[in-house]
């Protein structure tokens, strides 16, 4: 008897559509649906219990048009995710090419502990990329040019450094105050995570240099050959329409933070005897370069471009990326809220309150693809 209870107050809460005219004190069931004019008056204690067999129903109880419109929605919330996975792509891309020269410098220098940590930092923010910071850090080290030491700061500052990515995703939410302050809630959280984990690790390291014995006793006697570079699977799905648009040359800013001496003028002009593709142009050339794989040089490269004309094409595309940013992240919170429009928040509220240890998987398996 109770089951059909839950399930006729779980259809009830289907059938109802929220919307600016309703209240959950107009129902039977006192619930808030999403939408409601009251919907932000609910605090979470107020949040009744939901039993997954109302989630089920919820999820899966439709009619023809229902499933039709969420087919649809799903068609759409893959275009806009599509999109916003490659602004995110042309925005590392671009500061690379803006930046590049200079973060090259600064990774090149011999510092003491906290400088390195400042390199890392600034390195990071001038790249957009902290994966990118890491793998020249680690290329440095392999050729010398810094130490293991050193390269521990510098990687430890590329984890704070890249805490600026996602207060630039939340600036995209200027429009709302309440969507601005969750999304900044959330981004703190990530920032807070790596300033305390450098906060804990960098005097410890700084005192003992266990880090850098550990990392040694690993590699220890390890014969190392060269292997393919690991590409998830998400970036093999937007790189390709990225490397259209623009490529970054990591070869200069290897260049620059290999070899002090050289600045990026020694790095132009790039003559590719005016066929421009990867096999004409050289490699080591110019801060935007071709696809190696194809062979194409994308829309923003031009032959015999000087240092200027290179860094104006990664401005323009560094502000065409934030363009196509908040305009998908406005996309994809509007056909969100669309979509949940009229659900229960004691269904919301089941459906995604999961364990604790399951979200960090959850958050590890994402970071991955």
């Amino acid at each position: 008897m109770s089951d059909e209870k839950e399930v006729n107050v779980a259809s009830e809460e289907v059938a109802e559509t929220g919307d600016a005219n309703k209240s959950r004190k107009d129902r039977p069931t006192g619930s808030t649906h999403f939408g409601d004019n009251d919907f932000f008056e609910e605090g979470a204690e107020e949040i009744g219990d939901a039993t997954w067999g109302e989630v089920c129903t919820t999820c899966c109880v439709h009619s023809p048009e229902e499933w039709l419109w969420i087919f649809g929605g799903i068609i759409l919330l893959a275009f806009f995710l599509y999109f916003f996975l490659l602004g995110l792509d042309l925005l590392g891309s671009s500061a690379k090419v803006m930046g590049g020269c200079t973060a090259g410098s600064m990774l090149g220098d011999d510092t003491n502990p906290i400088a390195s940590l400042m390199v890392g930092i600034l390195a990071t923010v001038l790249l957009q990329s902290s994966s990118t910071t890491t793998s020249i850090v680690v290329s440095l080290v392999g050729a010398g040019s810094v130490n293991t030491s050193q390269g521990i700061y510098m990687i430890m500052g590329a984890n704070i450094g890249t805490s600026v990515t996602n207060t630039i995703v939340a600036m995209g939410q200027m429009g709302d105050g309440d969507q601005l302050e969750r999304a900044f809630a959330g981004a703190t959280v990530h920032d807070m995570f790596n300033f305390l984990t450098v906060a804990v690790l960098l005097p410890v390291e700084v005192v003992t240099g266990y880090l850098e014995e550990l990392t040694g006793a690993m590699v220890k006697n390890a014969k190392v050959t060269d292997g393919d570079k690991w590409e998830g699977p998400i970036k093999k799905i937007v790189a390709p329409l990225g490397k259209k648009i623009i490529i970054a040359n990591k070869n200069v800013i290897k260049g620059i933070a290999k070899d002090t001496s050289l600045t990026c003028d020694d790095f132009y002009p790039v003559d590719c005897g005016g066929s421009p593709s990867y096999e004409n142009c050289p490699s080591k050339k110019g801060l935007i370069g071709c696809d190696k794989k194809s062979g194409d040089c994308p829309a923003f490269f031009q032959e015999m471009a000087s240092q200027k004309d290179d860094k104006v094409s990664g401005g323009v595309c560094f502000f065409l990326s934030l363009v196509i940013l908040v305009i998908c992240l406005v996309g994809l919170v509007t056909l969100l809220q669309k979509m949940l429009l009229g659900t229960s928040t004691r269904i919301i509220y089941k459906a995604t309150n999961i364990n604790g240890y399951l979200s960090m998987l959850v958050g590890v398996g994402i970071t991955i693809l």
